[in-house]
């Protein structure tokens, strides 16, 4: 729901300013975990009322009315207490919406209930609507429930950012190093960043050399030497020298902190579709407003002209008829029941969907926006043009397999795929920038590139085997991006590389726009520009530097294969890493959205078929008894109804499984050839 920043209802934070229509969504905003314990809590005693109250209601018994009135009220003045809260912001806002429409249906049918026990006498013959009223709360909290599981995430990806940097860092103080807590340290004083440490501060190396893992701000693998006079920046990783770092920027001025700040505002200021029910809600509510006093006036006038005493009992029981029967449970299970069955079989096809909210959104996406590396490349070089004797590569992951280094990992992978032996290494010793050296078997063994950039290994001074690596586009990249294209939606790729190389290996996929060079917040700038232009924008990433990007597009898509704090903030991770699976999200999106739609319809069906005869269709036909069998006729509509959506919804499995099957005429094999760069 827009509201508009006249509100009185607002919090200030992380410097953005947040308006609210109610107490209730502040509260949300503020405690969501809170919200979700206290939905479970108010569901439980919904049903355990309920049921009862069901039971009864066909039971003969003294005072039976009195107890399902007993029985009902946990159910409608506290399980139900958040429908009248934004019933009553709706109101204020002049708009209408599911909970207006369910606090109509409950009030009304409680408290004629209540008035019929009271003066049985009033209305003769007149049936209670207690469990009509229970039953329209209990299932409209039981879609609430599992559209709030669905949309549950397990950790913040703001958290998980903050939660990577080191607790404890080390002070120099002259001569002496001194362990302090991170959270104390200020502006200008100098620290030791030991190898293999996170740097926690922003800064300028005084001394040392070691290479960097920048690829949490940047995105790119290859680390980059940094020596005397160079900057740092919080959150990377030193990999293999000491450094001593005097820090400029700490805390909240870090830049790891700062895109924690960016990753929160966007997250909580991400533009959220309206819900279908809502928009139904803000139609039909009116109408059955109009429908049940139009009934009321008709009856009580028409039986006043013609001098029947019953007139004001009548019309208050068509008015109330129709109110009750029209209240659409069933609306209420639409949406969150089809996009919990859609999530599960999705899992099933390597596609773990967070928010089930974004299926409404991607299908509207126009623009796919794409990390580089890791996302459309290899996450790692691959070793290429090997020469000279294999052996000696078993040599080299054997002084490489301690080593986080990106080339390291390749040679252990290389070797581990061509079944040799890697045996313990001992003496190792890493050079920032120059390469690494170590004894195996007793063999003095040296890894370095030649004046070509060549890899070379030497083993006893003789070199023994010489290799290049080069990043390679994942196997099904040019299939996915063509068939992007072949559906009309543009695709882009904001990269953190500025090599020469970014762009020619990107050549083969022929994109409507390449930015290199791009920091996190500059990626969210750009997927901010698509959207003031009126574009659906998803984004897909894999590293950190991708967090804010992720969250700010209309869909974040997480690579399976990247960090944690990236699969946080997207709304689906692709579990089995293939980029063809963003085809299967676009078709099982336009399914499921597909089927809420249809769901709706057919729960408007069955409760709009009744609002003639709750209106009085029938009276002249049966007299006004048809109003005794109105109470039955209202839970059969709201079980069938129910029922349908539920069946209709596991039909939504079948139609994804045979969605998927016809878009895989795209995927690609290793003997299709491979695309790389050098």
């Amino acid at each position: 729901m827009y509201v508009p920043e006249t509100s009185d209802l607002y919090v200030d934070k992380d410097g953005q300013r947040y308006y609210f229509c109610s107490k209730g969504c502040m509260e949300k905003f503020l405690s969501p975990e809170g919200e979700s314990r206290s939905l479970k809590r108010r569901l439980v005693i919904a049903w355990l009322f309920s049921i009862p109250v069901l039971i009864l209601s066909y039971a003969l018994f003294p005072q039976k009315d009195w107890v399902l009135f007993i029985l009902s009220i946990p159910v409608v003045f506290y399980s139900g207490f958040p429908f009248y809260r934004g019933a009553y912001s709706a109101i204020r806002n002049f708009s209408g919406n599911m909970d207006l429409l369910i606090s109509i249906g409950v009030l009304t049918a409680f408290f004629f209930s209540l008035f019929v026990s009271i003066f049985p006498q009033a209305i003769p013959n007149s049936s209670v609507y207690f469990d009509s009223s229970d039953f329209i709360v209990s299932l409209i909290l039981t879609g609430s429930y599992i559209e709030n599981i669905s949309k549950k995430r397990a950790s913040s990806a703001g958290d998980k950012l903050l939660q990577m940097m080191p607790k404890i860092v080390h002070i120099v103080s002259g001569a002496s190093i001194k362990d302090a807590e991170a959270s104390s340290l200020k502006a200008g004083v100098t620290l030791q960043v030991r190898p293999g440490e996170i740097i926690a501060v922003d800064g300028t190396i005084l001394e040392g050399r070691s290479e960097v893992d920048e690829s949490s701000i940047t995105g790119e693998q290859e680390p980059v030497l940094k020596t005397a006079g160079d900057r740092v920046i919080s959150g990377t990783k030193n990999l293999n020298g000491m450094l001593i770092v005097k820090a400029e920027a700490v805390g909240a001025d870090t830049t790891v902190s700062k895109i924690h700040g960016l990753i929160v505002m966007a997250s909580s200021g991400r533009t959220k579709v309206q819900r279908i029910a809502d928009i139904f809600s803000s139609y039909f509510v009116p109408v059955v407003l109009v429908a049940a006093t139009a009934s009321f006036l008709f009856w009580y006038f028409y039986l006043k002209s013609i001098g029947n005493p019953l007139a004001p009992e009548i019309g208050i029981l068509a008015f109330v008829s129709v109110v009750v029967i029209a209240c659409p449970c069933a609306i209420g299970l639409a949406g969150p029941i089809t996009l919990l069955i859609s999530a599960e079989e999705s899992f099933k096809h390597g596609i773990l969907v967070k928010n089930t909210g974004v299926f409404d959104r991607i299908r509207k996406i126009n623009r796919i926006v794409f990390d580089k590396s890791g996302t459309l490349t290899s996450p790692l070089p691959e070793i290429y043009d090997l020469t000279g004797d294999i052996k000696a590569l078993a040599y080299a992951a054997s002084v490489e397999s301690g080593s986080n280094h990106p080339v390291a990992l390749s040679i252990v992978n290389k070797a581990r795929d061509l079944g040799l032996r890697i045996e313990k290494a001992y003496q190792v010793v890493e050079e920032p920038g120059i390469g690494i050296t170590g004894k195996v078997d007793g063999k003095e063994v040296r890894i370095a590139q030649d004046e070509s950039g060549a890899t070379i290994v030497e083993i006893d001074g003789d070199v023994a085997c010489r290799f290049r690596l080069r990043y390679k586009l994942r196997d099904d990249a040019i299939e996915t991006v063509s068939a992007l294209k072949k559906m009309e939606i543009k695709v882009s790729v904001l990269s953190g590389d500025t090599s020469k190389e970014a762009k020619s290996v990107l050549e083969p996929l022929k994109l409507d726009e390449v930015i290199t060079g791009s920091n996190p917040e500059e990626k969210a700038e750009v997927v901010r520009r698509y959207q003031e232009k009126g574009e659906y924008v998803m984004f897909v990433g894999d590293g950190i530097n991708d967090t804010v990007a992720l969250e700010t597009a209309d869909a974040g898509i997480a690579m399976g294969s990247g960090s944690d704090i990236t699969k946080a903030a997207g709304d689906i991770v692709l579990v089995n890493n293939k980029l063809s699976t963003i085809i299967d999200i676009l078709t099982i999106s336009r399914s499921t959205i597909k089927k809420v739609k249809e769901n709706i319809f057919w729960a408007i069906i069955y409760n709009s078929a009744l609002i003639p005869i709750a209106g009085g269709v029938l009276v002249p036909v049966f007299s006004t008894s048809v109003y005794s069998v109105l109470p039955i006729l209202a839970a059969l509509a709201m079980g069938m109804s129910s029922t349908t959506v539920v069946l209709n919804s596991l039909r939504l499995k079948k139609s994804i499984r045979k969605s998927i099957q016809s878009e895989k005429m795209y995927e690609y094999t290793k003997n299709q050839g491979e695309t790389f760069v050098s």
